[in-house]
């Protein structure tokens, strides 16, 4: 007979979630993804633009370099920001608690009754977390701002990530003319199972399927190395013309 986990053990309630409040996954999603359809579409621009594999590698390279840092300094300031704003608010709310403790707790109270509890046990609840201010101000954050103050995102942490998956991202349409191939449409290829691979990746933390999500990030990615592709050429005709 095949044992059935007791639902009310600890055990049966040990999960996990994936970090979804801005930190280092979509960081890291971000900064790869960037990097791949960056540059693929520069190595599809100079290449089709007529230049050599060194053009191609030295733009391809140039391309990661700015892309990474920019990425990276990007991340910084914004998740930055958005924790000195989130702060800012916290000291609004730290102030309205203070000073109207009551209207707070009443405030707290319509909450609780607005997510479908009763009146008496909705005010029950609002006054017990109000007996604890520090308590009071977390849940009021919490319901009004949708943040946890003590889990605020690493400006460093999505800085550094965004940086290194940039970095490898970009990396990946220039592993064959690194290799000594002089191939575009080997590169492409390369750059093009890159962005499949990643998109499905990133189906493990969405509802969407792998295929879906390689399916669309090879999209996006075919429509930018498409464009510079073709501005490539224009511009590469006109020069040698």
């Amino acid at each position: 007979m095949t044992d059935v986990p007791d639902p009310d053990a600890p055990s049966g309630h040990d999960h996990h979630h994936a970090d979804v409040s801005g930190g280092w996954l979509r960081a890291a999603v971000f900064g790869a993804m960037d990097g791949l359809v960056t540059n693929i579409a520069l190595v599809a621009g100079v290449g089709g633009g007529g230049g050599d594999r060194q053009t191609i590698i030295l733009t391809g390279m140039a391309g990661l370099v700015a892309g990474a840092f920019s990425m990276a300094l990007g991340e910084f300031a914004s998740v930055d920001t958005q924790n000195d704003a989130v702060a800012n608010e916290v000291a609004v709310e730290r102030e309205e608690i203070r000073i109207h403790p009551q209207a707070e707790q009443a405030e707290l109270a319509r909450m609780y009754e607005e997510m479908g509890l009763t009146p008496a046990t909705a005010e029950a609840m609002a006054r017990e977390v109000h007996a604890n201010p520090e308590l009071a101000l977390k849940v009021h954050v919490a319901q009004e701002l949708g943040v946890d103050v003590d889990d605020q995102p690493s400006p460093w942490v999505a800085a550094i990530s965004s940086f290194l998956c940039f970095a490898v991202g970009g990396l990946i349409p220039l592993v064959s003319f690194l290799l000594g191939s002089s191939s575009l449409p080997l590169a492409l290829a390369v750059g093009a199972v890159g962005l499949f691979a990643l998109g499905a990746l990133t189906s493990r933390f969405t509802t969407r399927t792998w295929l879906l999500s390689g399916v669309r990030q090879l999209g996006f990615g075919a429509i930018a190395a498409g464009a510079t592709y073709l501005v490539g050429m224009l511009i590469g005709v006109g020069v040698t013309g």
